[in-house]
């Protein structure tokens, strides 16, 4: 996908998030709710890891060196793990330590309609946010489930975003629930309880974010869909007899490396080894588009030796 819808999706999550940081911190001073202080601190966190995507971003524009000779594309990856870790460390181990801590030692929730207010606020604005990221995932998901999107999507920038407002709004249900428990019953547990499962709840998305990139940064091959595209760009030239072998490799989100062994005549000459090799990789452009290193190794195919028929062991015994 193109960095433009997601940077859309990601300007919309930055300003929702900084408004809802500002005015839970606000209802969390006025209201000592932990459930808002959590997630004030949520909010916060999650405005840095969209910062960090934009930089991730810009980063990977970079053009090739000498010391990265295939780029930076790859630096959209290291930022969208280092948002996991944000969102572990800052989101989820603080809203479980504050849970932990308003649990064993509750108090009651002051001025109670300012966090329940300020909540409803934050769940349109989160809405809003969820909103633009579904629609500009839409424009790449094709026929794929959520699900299937979030865990083959090669741009992080969308399945962080969409975990993120999933998140928030799961996030903002639990601390009103919390929230309202403690009003009526006048028992700061249940505020507590609700912070303690805010937290749970980012770490859990957390360790999905940090699965999904850490499979990204090591090294992904292209999409069955992409692969049966360029194995049929090769095999269908005259000039090709057979694919010996072919490998590809993600090396950023919008650019994929294609190298491939093929079987090219014998008596092919240097002229025509050539101009087959040229058409190919025209070919797999245009079938492929991201596929801009393409590397074709001409060889010529040896059909490996059967292996030789083992003969039977003659045992002679010897007569006394």
């Amino acid at each position: 996908m193109s960095t433009g819808g997601g940077n859309r999706a990601i300007f919309a999550a930055l300003g929702a998030n900084l408004g809802i940081a500002v005015i839970k911190f606000i209802a969390f001073v006025f209201s000592g709710s932990s459930s808002m202080l959590a997630e004030s601190v949520h909010s916060l966190a999650d405005s840095g890891n969209q910062l960090l995507l934009l930089l991730g971003g810009r980063k990977s524009r970079k053009s090739a060196d000498i010391d990265h000779p295939f780029g930076y594309g790859r630096e959209r990856y290291v930022y969208a793990f280092v948002v996991s870790i944000i969102l572990f460390s800052v989101g989820g181990v603080f809203s479980l330590y504050e849970g932990i801590e308003k649990v064993a030692e509750p108090h009651p929730i002051e001025t109670p309609w300012l966090p329940i207010v300020v909540l409803l606020a934050a769940m349109v604005l989160e809405g809003f946010s969820l909103r633009t990221a579904m629609k500009e995932s839409n424009h790449t998901r094709g026929k794929q489930t959520w699900v299937q999107f979030v865990r083959r999507a090669k741009a992080p920038e969308m399945p962080v975003v969409l975990l993120e407002d999933v998140a928030a709004l799961t996030g903002l249900a639990l601390a009103f629930v919390g929230i309202v428990l403690a009003v009526v019953t006048g028992n700061g547990v249940f505020d507590g309880i609700g912070t303690i499962g805010i937290g749970v709840l980012l770490i859990l998305v957390a360790v999905v974010l940090a699965i999904e990139t850490k499979s990204l940064l090591v090294g992904e091959g292209a999409s069955e869909v992409d692969t049966r595209a360029i194995r049929a760009s090769i095999e269908v030239d005259e000039g090709v007899e057979r694919i010996i072998h072919m490998k590809t490799l993600y090396l950023g989100p919008e650019e994929l490396l294609v190298a491939a062994k093929i079987a090219l005549p014998a008596s092919a000459k240097l002229a025509d080894v050539a101009n087959t090799i040229n058409a190919v990789e025209a070919r797999i452009r245009e079938a492929v588009p991201i596929a801009r290193v393409i590397y074709l190794e001409p060889d010529v195919y040896v059909p490996p030796a059967e292996p030789a028929m083992p003969t039977e062991a003659i045992v002679i015994k010897a007569s006394d």
